[in-house]
């Protein structure tokens, strides 16, 4: 008898946590008009191996699980941040990123970090409901609201994976003291609020944490308010005449570095991210258009052959600029936030395009940012000169903002690898991988992934399903693909394929089904977007970059005449490129021979590597240039003045990553 009591109550216990995630979701979805046209496997239900793998377990067991939780929340205790003091924001960065970690690995470890770090912020809860780090007489002003942004953040992906209703009732204190203080009836613009360089974006930010609160309670406070800080975008300032005007500069195509808010890159981004959250709440078609203009100026603009953008951290039609050498190029923060952006319009829209930028971010700008063993991020990550450990904007807290925001891209990768859809699923990263999913009719399959890519074009992925059914299973066919052949059980699939585009293999699925892909793995010189005559090389996704352990710096001079060399185009824009099978740098993930031709003519082979390696020993004097002019002088190859020191924002020594997290 005392054995069936037991099996009831654990029966009542699952029923009952069933139901409350069950509620949650319908409360959920009950809050929004539009509904995702593609969605994220559940956290857990994707493993991936290989190199990508790899940097995700780095990034978690040396940097996100091996943070001193103490130094973040002591700022929030003692409250000393004021006059352009930003300690608050790293909690909610850092734990995001947390939470994203235990997603993906769940352990009973990481359980304890997250719980330690949320609970123990919430012991620094004054009574009024605030969460920060700004002593009463300085709410509102600097930093204050976008370090609030990043508690609501932090405090609602803990409550999306776990269910703790005290957390989410812990959110809406912090938002409805935030609404007591700036929101309709206060009298403050809210929009300009903030740090005076950048016009209010800081703090209208906000708006995403407080619409995804509605979408989790339903209660209309947080719609109202969300609604108010749009509208407080058109209300002319103190500090622009005109507003920000988000929305209708964005639907005018205004160029970026002309718009009436500041051209900050990072902030710029974040308020549009709540807006596309905005949109799935309202259906507000000039929510997503904005986002969609707003997205494609920025490619067209500003981001750069590597996948990222910013000089300084502004917009600046950096795109054109990028084969010159830069001040601070290619912020961290930046390529997070331009991935998260990315990542809000694939679900929105289901369109590949933006599963390529993702794919071409990852494999080059993010990788690139981040140290060997995963511990550290550089702040920014230019096209050439030297790789250099992000500086300390705060020794107390051993911490910039690059450093606690890199591991939010990293980790966002199993959102976007394979994604459900109202059909089907679709494919969007290619690795070693397993994804457990379900089929439309909700049967459980899994999809097991095979694959050196991007190594090389090839990639076997096998069905495993109990039952046969129905559904489509959509490939993504990257747009530098320019011939992709797909094979289903070993006969070439007659379906479309067409770069940029989804291939959707619409059959019905049996166990052990095998799918082959053959990408065109093709090499392409890129000519610089400014017209000047540099040359770049990709290869696939991923973009090669000179590097001085493989070509030593001055290498040739012994050599005279022949100082000049061009890449070997076939004539089509098409080089040559050789993958090394042993290479000669451990550290180096991927090494290839890429032919040059001399003045007189005569064909050569030079080393090059993947550009996320490329001074990746980040010590001084390991240089690395990613744009060649053509054609290129030995004696010039590398930019010997052009080196740590473009990518620091002071004069101090060169960075080291701090000695507690040295692996």
């Amino acid at each position: 008898m005392k054995k069936i009591v037991n099996y009831l109550l654990l029966f009542s216990y699952f029923t009952a946590a069933v139901l409350n995630v069950d509620a949650q979701n319908k409360n959920r979805t009950d809050q929004v008009q539009i509904t995702d046209k593609l969605t994220s496997a559940p956290y857990g239900s994707i493993k991936i191996e290989g190199y990508v793998g790899e940097k995700l377990n780095l990034c978690i067991d040396n940097r996100v699980m091996a943070q001193d939780i103490d130094r973040l929340i002591t700022p929030f205790r003692v409250r000393n941040d004021e006059f352009w003091g930003f300690r608050s924001e790293f909690w909610g960065k850092w734990f995001t990123s947390a939470m994203l970690g235990y997603g993906y690995a769940p352990t009973k470890q990481h359980r304890l970090v997250i719980d330690k770090a949320v609970n123990e912020l919430m012991q620094t809860q004054s009574p009024d409901g605030y969460i920060g780090t700004y002593p009463e007489e300085h709410h509102l002003k600097d930093w204050d609201i976008w370090g609030r942004k990043y508690v609501l953040l932090g405090l609602l992906a803990y409550y999306d994976q776990t269910g703790d209703t005290e957390i989410l009732r812990t959110a809406e204190q912090v938002a409805d003291h935030l609404i007591l203080e700036a929101g309709p009836e206060s009298g403050i613009n809210l929009a300009e609020t903030g740090w005076i360089g950048w016009k209010g974006l800081a703090s209208s930010s906000v708006l995403e944490p407080i619409a995804l609160l509605y979408q989790k309670t339903g209660k209309k406070k947080y719609l109202d308010f969300a609604q108010h800080i749009i509208r407080l975008w058109d209300r002319p300032n103190k500090l622009t005449p005109t507003g920000i005007r988000l929305v209708q500069e964005a639907l005018n195509q205004t160029p970026l570095w002309e718009m009436s808010g500041a051209p900050k890159a990072y902030e710029m981004m974040s308020c549009f991210e709540g807006l596309c959250e905005m949109y799935r709440i309202t259906g507000n078609g000039d929510y997503l258009d904005a986002s969609h203009s707003l997205i494609s100026s920025i490619i067209r603009d500003e981001i750069m052959l590597v996948g990222s953008g910013s000089l300084a951290e502004i917009w600046c039609n950096g795109k054109m600029r990028q084969s010159n050498p830069m001040y601070q190029g290619l912020e961290t923060c930046v390529t997070v936030t331009w991935m998260k952006f990315l990542h809000q319009m694939l679900r929105l829209t289901g369109d590949s395009k933006y599963a390529d930028q993702l794919e071409i971010s990852l494999y080059n700008a993010l990788m690139a940012s981040q140290t060997p063993q995963g511990e550290w991020w550089s702040y920014y990550t230019g096209l050439m000169g030297e790789r250099v450990p992000s500086h300390l904007q705060f020794a107390d807290v051993v911490m910039s903002c690059c450093v606690a925001n890199g591991p939010r891209a990293m980790l966002l990768t199993p959102s976007w690898a394979v994604m459900s859809s109202s059909d089907g699923i679709a494919v969007n990263l290619y690795a070693p991988l397993k994804a457990g999913l379900k089929t439309p009719r909700k049967q459980s399959f899994s999809l097991n992934m095979v694959t050196g890519y991007p190594t090389d074009g090839e990639v076997v992925a096998t069905v495993a399903i109990s039952k046969k059914e129905r559904f489509t299973i959509n490939l993504r066919i990257p747009a530098w693909s320019r011939e992709t052949m797909i094979k289903i059980n070993g006969k070439i699939c007659k379906e479309k394929v067409v770069p940029g585009s989804y291939a959707r293999l619409d059959r019905e699925w049996s166990d052990q089904d095998r799918i082959e892909l053959f990408f065109d793995m093709t090499s392409h010189i890129v000519d610089a977007p400014s017209g000047v005559p540099d040359a770049a090389i990709q290869r696939g996704p991923v973009v090669l970059a000179f590097d001085s352990r493989l070509v030593p710096f001055r290498h040739g001079v012994d050599k005279p005449p022949m100082y000049r060399y061009k890449f070997l185009n076939n004539g089509d824009n098409t080089v040559d490129v050789t993958l090394v099978t042993q290479p000669t740098v451990k550290e180096i993930w991927m090494t290839f021979q890429v032919p040059v031709v001399d003045e007189a003519g005569n064909r050569h082979e030079l080393p090059m590597c993947d550009y996320a390696s490329a001074g990746n020993s980040w010590q001084e004097g390991n240089l690395f240039r990613v744009w060649i002019p053509q054609p290129f002088d030995f004696r010039h190859l590398y930019i010997n003045n052009l080196g740590w020191s473009v990518n620091v924002t002071d004069n101090a020594p060169r960075p080291t990553i701090p000695e507690i997290y040295k692996k």
